[in-house]
């Protein structure tokens, strides 16, 4: 998930630099959420992974 984020970003600097505003937009929109949506699942495994290390 982190690695589609990093991807769209770079699409997003690439298309910025070259002029395409929609473009460049759009893709750091996607990279925005993808990266949040990744942030949530680490947190939520990180608690999982104490809560089952904390059950042992």
């Amino acid at each position: 998930m982190l690695g589609w984020a990093l991807t769209f970003l770079v699409i997003a600097l690439i298309a910025g630099l070259l002029g395409f505003g929609g473009i460049a937009g759009a893709s750091a929109g996607i990279a925005k959420i993808l990266f949040f949506i990744f942030l949530v699942l680490l947190v939520g495994s990180l608690i999982l992974h104490v809560v089952r290390g904390a059950a042992r």
